[in-house]
């Protein structure tokens, strides 16, 4: 018998170690946990879009990209299906319900309010980041092909319009061209540019990080009030600053509600889904130009991403007096962020 026991014990060494699996409820367990996990997270964001505020980091950033909200959900979905758990399922649906509730704007879009009295002027608006100026080329050569089919854009913002950027500008853009200008000469980031084929009466800046001017323009026997936005984005850290630059250009939108015809035009930083950007919508009385022009769907930011990925950050914004005949966003190359060219009619009256 001794031997073999000895025999057992070498075939016993020699054997390779046994793997324990993973036992079954420690897999729910995790898999439960993760679809909890991003249920919560989901649902959070929502309250906060229903209750009108931005909340904290990192709830501005995730109402960016709202509609994409339902990826994680309908994983917390699949999962609790898989897991029999009917309390996460019917959760996982009412959240994904209401995240299609709030994304019905990126449908398509919406016809728009015809304004009372005749058309006294038809234009284009045409507004781009060109992020630190290095588009600068990209936004002429686009103005140019506009130009040589007979729709030069009649308003051009330019946001992070570099010093190389407003040379560049001046030196291929030139004044024959573009004889009305408010160019505001900073480097990277915080220069700006309002560049018009009508009259301009150059106005007061808002107080901001990166420069806001505006101006008064004349078309069509009417004055028409002119503003560049670009807050700071709401990144970690400057939430606070964010939501102070778009209340300054909120206040300076009512301020003008019931003076000339308004466009405001430029990069937001902020979709239709950030409370701020609604209340600047309401404070003066404006309509954010792509949803009533057919490009509601379309991100602007980042560039990089294929479409239909990223955030609508970047808008045209007009008042009451204006109806808009078609909005289109615009690769230009250089950029992380797409041009916005939009037509308008400009109406007698209110």
């Amino acid at each position: 018998m001794a031997p073999l026991a000895h025999e057992s014990e070498s075939e016993s060494a020699e054997r390779p170690p046994v793997r324990r699996r993973l036992p079954v409820r420690v897999l729910r367990g995790c898999v439960g946990s993760a679809a909890f996990l991003l249920l919560f997270v989901v649902s959070a964001v929502l309250v906060c879009r229903a209750a009108g505020t931005d909340g904290v980091t990192p709830v501005p950033q995730l109402l960016a990209a709202l509609p994409w909200l339902a990826v994680p959900a309908a994983g917390g979905l699949f999962a609790a299906a898989a897991l029999r758990v009917r309390s996460g399922a019917l959760w996982a649906v009412a959240v994904l319900a209401v995240v299609a509730w709030y994304a019905r704007p990126f449908a398509g879009g919406y016809p728009t309010p015809e304004p009372p009295g005749p058309v006294v002027a038809r234009l284009t608006v045409l507004t781009s980041n060109v992020e630190f100026g290095q588009a600068t080329q990209g936004l002429i050569d686009e103005v140019m092909r506009e130009s040589a089919r007979g729709h030069r854009p009649d308003l051009v913002f330019v946001e992070e319009c570099s010093l190389r950027c407003s040379a560049l500008l001046d030196a291929r853009l030139p004044h024959a061209l573009y004889p009305y200008r408010d160019v505001v000469r900073e480097d990277g980031s915080k220069g700006s540019a309002i560049l018009s084929l009508h009259p301009l009466d150059v106005g007061p800046r808002i107080t901001s990080t990166m420069a806001m001017p505006g101006a008064l323009m004349r078309i069509g026997g009417r004055t028409v009030r002119l503003r560049l936005a670009h807050p700071l984005p709401p990144i970690p850290g400057q939430v606070g600053a964010w939501r102070a630059e778009l209340g300054r250009i909120a206040d300076d939108a009512a301020a003008g509600r019931d003076g000339p015809p308004a466009i405001v035009a430029g990069d937001f930083n902020a979709t239709r889904d950030h409370a701020a950007f609604r209340d600047l919508l309401t404070a003066g009385g404006l309509r954010d130009s792509a949803l009533y022009g057919g490009a509601a769907h379309t991100p602007s930011w980042p560039h990089g991403v294929p479409r239909p990925l990223g955030a609508q950050i970047d808008h045209v914004l007009t008042s009451r007096e204006f109806a808009v005949r078609d909005a289109r966003f615009i690769d230009l190359s250089d950029t992380d962020h797409r041009a916005l060219r939009v037509r308008l009619d400009l109406h007698e009256a209110r």
